[in-house]
């Protein structure tokens, strides 16, 4: 018979969600009324965290938040000391260590810390005597208390309120759900009954993770790949659910950046995600044969919005400026025709943004998003083979990664056409996108070849496509048609090898 461990983990088991488009000032009311908090008794916390790390952030790079909370105002006040450790993984569903101590008050405890994770993050003390106040949050919490009838017991808790740091702010408002007791499913089952009576989006970002971009002032920058490290030994299925929680995290946290941040590269990023990520269940897809994701149907009209917008933005700050100077040659009457055109474009960009933003905020839209992440969150748990050896899981990356590249060099060698051309490019980034995902597993020089084979074949053949799509968003404006004939032109003399920008 196995021996107990001596010490259980305590675990918060947390799903996150915000609430696009959402008033503050009516949630409660709106929540109360939904079928899934109904009659139910509600309570109310005034709650203001402080934050603490090192002046280099050194518990945050191990993925661990140490906060001091203060329950109440400041009249009759409780200190609670809450040490977290996460795994750094990624995702709406977050697993955590949690301790959780009362204190006598505004001052870290160390002697509090003694029965935690903290003894072996900082054995000597040393890395205590250098915390420091990062940041800190305020909010109103209110509570409810979910008991269903399958035994699962979940507390709702809405937040409303806001984060400081470095005489910034930021907003804060959502949704967390916490089990209590039963299983997981039940937290995505409640957030579901949520979704169809308010727009959710599964969030992945804490308030300790927030609360530090917003002292760097970084919250709203777009989120890049973050490629997870494979260490082996791991099942096929813990593979996939590595590589695909990662590639759909970029997408979803972009989609909500979008809420906040009008800069082009957000859209561009949650692109990049969200191909990622398809690519990521065609690199995957005899694995996942017998797991198949859900529809992503509900997505659509997101995702067409977002390449519209996309399509927008590079023409207005990439493509079209490399070639103002050939239309315009200093002549005032061509200078001004452009300029207008490009105003022309950026209204187009900014009301598509708007129309984006909208569709966020349409509850099938958080639903679809929800379902995506509840499959990745139990992939995992499908797998009955096990862990499987290092070796066999280098060989299938390998072998994987090949096939991709032959493909791809198969049809750049007969692309005669623009469409053939559009084809030999996406392929490029399916490989491209491949290598990233499984470099951990690949032969570096491999991995190198094939992606700089695949990125300077992206790049050669995307200017081209790009100017070709300008050309077609000027006409639409029916401004001067001199400047789509000048456009068009350009594709032609892409086509026939007689234009180059450096």
């Amino acid at each position: 018979m196995k021996s107990r461990p001596r010490h259980i983990v305590p675990q918060e088991l947390e799903l996150k969600l915000s609430l696009p488009g959402a008033d503050p000032v009516d949630l409660v009311k709106r929540l109360t009324h939904l079928p899934a908090l109904a009659r139910r008794k509600s309570s109310r916390q005034s709650l203001m965290n402080i934050y603490f790390d090192t002046p280099d952030q050194a518990l945050r790079q191990q993925g661990v938040a140490l906060r001091l909370r203060r329950v109440g105002g400041e009249a009759d006040p409780r200190w609670l000391q809450t040490l977290k450790t996460s795994s750094g993984e990624r995702s709406a569903l977050s697993q955590r260590g949690e301790w959780e101590s009362p204190v006598a008050g505004p001052a870290l405890d160390l002697a509090a810390l003694a029965h935690t994770a903290w003894t072996g993050i900082d054995p000597d003390g040393r890395l205590f005597a250098t915390l420091v106040p990062c940041f800190v949050t305020r909010f109103e919490r209110t509570l409810w208390l979910v008991r269903r009838r399958d035994g699962s017991v979940v507390e709702v808790a809405l937040d409303i309120g806001q984060v400081e740091a470095n005489h910034r702010l930021a907003p804060i408002c959502e949704l967390e759900l916490e089990l209590k007791a039963g299983d997981p499913a039940a937290l995505f089952d409640l957030a579901r009954q949520f979704g169809h009576g308010l727009a959710v989006l599964p969030a992945n970002r804490s308030k300790a993770e927030r609360g530090f971009l917003l002292a760097q002032d970084t919250l709203d920058r777009p989120q890049r790949a973050q490629l997870p490290a494979l260490i082996l030994p791991l099942s096929q299925l813990e593979l996939v659910q590595r590589v695909l929680r990662e590639m759909f995290a970029q997408f979803s946290q972009n989609l909500e950046t979008l809420g906040t941040s009008d800069d082009p590269e957000v859209v561009h990023q949650a692109r990049v995600g969200w191909r990622r990520f398809r690519s990521g269940l065609r690199l995957f897809g005899k694995t996942l044969a017998v797991v198949k994701p859900p529809s992503w149907l509900e997505l659509q009209p997101v995702l067409a919005g977002l390449g519209a917008l996309r399509d927008l933005d590079v023409a207005v700050t990439e493509t079209l400026p490399a070639f103002a100077d050939g239309y315009t040659m200093g002549h005032a009457g061509r200078t001004h025709a452009w300029q207008a055109m490009l105003i022309g474009l950026t209204q187009a960009a900014t009301m598509q943004r708007q129309l984006v933003c909208q569709t966020l905020q349409a509850p099938a839209v958080g639903l679809c998003l929800l379902a995506l992440t509840e499959w990745l969150e139990n992939l995992s748990a499908a797998d009955p083979t096990g862990r499987v050896q290092k070796g066999a899981l280098r060989r299938w990356a390998r072998r994987r990664t090949r096939r991709l590249q032959q493909r791809m060099v198969q049809v750049q060698e007969s692309a005669d056409s623009l469409q053939q051309q559009h084809r030999v490019r996406i392929l490029a980034k399916r490989l491209r996108y491949g290598v990233e995902a499984l470099r951990d597993l690949l032969p570096r020089h491999l991995a190198g070849a094939y992606s700089q084979q695949a990125t300077q074949l992206q790049s050669s053949l995307g200017l081209s496509r790009d100017v070709a799509q300008a050309s077609v968003l000027v006409a639409a404006l029916e401004l001067d048609p001199h400047i789509e004939a000048y456009l068009q032109g350009v594709v032609v003399g892409f086509r026939a090898g007689l234009v180059t920008v450096r």
